[in-house]
């Protein structure tokens, strides 16, 4: 693929991704702003909590906006494809159905406001795959098989700092109720509150915003994680949504060519080239 096509095709692609993003916070929120999502439902229409822990946050929203990422591949030309492990890269591949040449890598990554003004995540590892972009251990397809990698960003505000499971509630909800049914004041040991309707219940997240972005334009100079070898990305929020990360003017082969080569050097042994570890 000469250097024209691969920009077109990275053009089209993110202005379609801007599009969709765009769109993903009326899917989720309510009209003041907080989650749609309010909990887990059982068959005695007991809704449970849930904890604001990011894990379990992540997962539910990934699940939640899974359905629209399907129908946006679909609408755009592209069929989608899972990450086969839990662990590998990325978590979505797009592929061009009129031509399978044509990648692109896509990964959600979400993540709380903090002070407002800053939030950050990790883009990715920058040794195994990313060193090696010719194989495909831990990886979907090698990753010099991508026309372009990019983030789908959420980030959110919490509206309960506490991530104890134990902390979450069970409510019944009356507007769920049926008139012969007898609200249920226990489920084991916890006791069950009753409210009016769902918009009662209090959601654990709200005030999204949603971003697309190409992976190198946010990324840092920083590892994003003390003891693993990700990259992270910039953390101011108007940074992240405007691509306006530390490598951005210098261009992708700058932020390549230094993650690369992070915590290892260069040097000529024998006539070839060693790398060598550094602290």
């Amino acid at each position: 693929m000469n250097i024209e096509d691969k920009n077109k095709y990275k053009s089209d692609f993110k202005r379609e991704l801007d599009k969709f993003a765009d769109k993903l916070e009326k899917y989720v929120s309510t009209d003041n702003g907080d989650w749609s999502v309010k909990g887990f439902i059982d068959v005695y229409k007991n809704i449970y909590t849930i904890s604001s822990d990011t894990k379990i946050v992540s997962k539910i929203l990934e699940i939640h906006i899974f359905p629209q990422i399907l129908q946006f591949a679909d609408t755009i030309g592209y069929k989608l494809i899972l990450a086969e492990k839990q662990n590998w890269y990325p978590d979505l591949t797009f592929v061009l159905k009129k031509n399978e040449e044509v990648k692109f890598a896509l990964d959600i990554k979400t993540t709380f406001r903090r002070n407002h003004k800053t939030a950050g995540f990790t883009l990715g590892s920058h040794g195994g795959y990313f060193k090696d972009r010719h194989k495909d251990k831990n990886i979907q397809y090698p990753y010099n098989q991508y026309t372009g990698h990019y983030c789908l960003g959420i980030i959110y505000i919490r509206t309960d700092e506490s991530e104890d499971l134990s902390e979450t509630e069970i409510y019944q909800v009356q507007e769920l109720q049926e008139e012969y049914e007898t609200p249920i004041k226990k489920v084991g040991e916890r006791e069950v509150t009753t409210v009016k309707n769902l918009k009662s219940i209090t959601s654990v997240i709200k005030d999204f915003d949603f971003f697309a972005a190409e992976k190198w334009k946010i990324a840092s100079d920083k590892q994003g994680s003390g003891n693993t070898a990700n990259i992270g990305s910039a953390v101011d929020i108007s940074d992240l949504k405007n691509e306006n990360g530390i490598f951005s003017q210098l261009g992708e082969e700058w932020f390549d060519e230094y993650w690369i080569n992070h915590g290892s050097a260069t040097m000529v042994k024998d006539g070839k080239p060693t790398s060598v570890a550094t602290k």
